[in-house]
């Protein structure tokens, strides 16, 4: 797959969170102690692991959404983080006296992760700059489920402008959630789209939500692969690439990330899911959040190698 000329500019939209991750050989029963084998300090939050990985992959990335204030520890390290990576952060809004949400994650010797994590309710209440800069040569954006409360007006504009707006949903959703009538692609996770739907079974799911939204439905199931609904409405998977998980953690946000990229070069939506599942697969074989998303290289490596 050859890069464009010009990179796609991509908009990722949520709130970045400050990840303690420890690695146990299993998670401790309640009200018992374990020793962690290992410790690190990194960035996270789903739109963010997401915009780590499309930098990765050759995209140009705009970050927005609410950030603590600019005294913080945990924002300013989370700054110097997506600067290394290229991300664009001058439309990151600080709030005052607000905390920058803080996560600690548990990750046991399968790979599997446990967490705990506060935001700050105040985060909510943020305004987004204006969308005239925001959608500026903007070819698509990706936005946390989560931020409807204040995206929703965003993404109405970017859609109304023809631009794709993709959700990773990581949490069930409400049949009223305006993202549902917003989006141009949504991206369940397993659980999360029988929990949204009231139905379980993938499938079925997905053809419950086909008759409330016109957007595109996927629902990943790790290494099941992925299930979605094609223009006719008819049900095809595409398959996960088999490999040893050591770290699960961002995982999904790499796939829509790397899905959103792939879109927005011109791919269709099947060979966006099978690049999205070749860079998904190859950030669990490493430890380290969004931190350990793939370099284009190794997610097209890894395609040549399948074919």
């Amino acid at each position: 797959m050859a890069l464009p000329k010009a990179a796609p500019r991509i908009l990722c939209i949520g709130i970045p969170v400050r990840d303690l991750t420890f690695r146990v050989e299993a998670v401790p029963q309640r009200g018992s102690k374990a020793n962690a084998t290992h410790l690190a300090e990194i960035c996270g939050g789903n739109a963010l692991n997401a915009a780590i990985a499309i930098a990765r992959l050759g995209g140009r990335v705009t970050f927005a959404g609410p950030m603590g204030d600019a005294r913080e520890t945990s924002s300013g390290f989370i700054l110097e983080r997506m600067t290394a990576e290229g991300i664009e952060t001058s439309n990151i809004v600080r709030m005052p006296d607000v905390s920058t949400p803080v996560s600690a994650i548990t990750i046991d010797a399968t790979g599997e992760r446990t967490l705990t994590i506060y935001r700050d309710p105040a985060l909510w209440t943020v305004k987004l700059p204006d969308a005239d800069e925001l959608l500026d040569e903007c070819h698509s954006v990706l936005v946390e489920s989560r931020c409807a409360a204040f995206a929703i007006p965003l993404c109405t504009e970017a859609r109304r402008r023809g631009i794709p707006v993709i959700v990773g949903v990581d949490r069930a959703m409400s049949l009223q959630d305006g993202l549902l009538k917003t989006a141009s692609h949504l991206l369940f996770a397993s659980e999360q789209v029988q929990e949204t739907a009231g139905i379980t079974e993938d499938g079925e799911a997905l053809r419950r939500l086909a008759r409330l939204t016109p957007a595109f439905l996927a629902a990943t199931r790790g290494p099941h692969g992925t299930i979605w609904l094609n223009e006719a409405g008819e049900l095809e998977e595409t398959a996960a690439f088999p490999i040893q998980a050591v770290d699960t953690l961002g995982a999904g946000d790499v796939f829509h990330g790397a899905f959103t990229h792939c879109l927005a070069e011109g791919e269709g939506v099947r060979e966006a899911l099978r690049f999205a599942a070749a860079a998904a697969a190859l950030k669990c074989t490493r430890h380290g959040g969004g931190l350990a998303a793939p370099q284009r290289f190794e997610v097209e490596r890894l395609l040549r190698g399948a074919l």
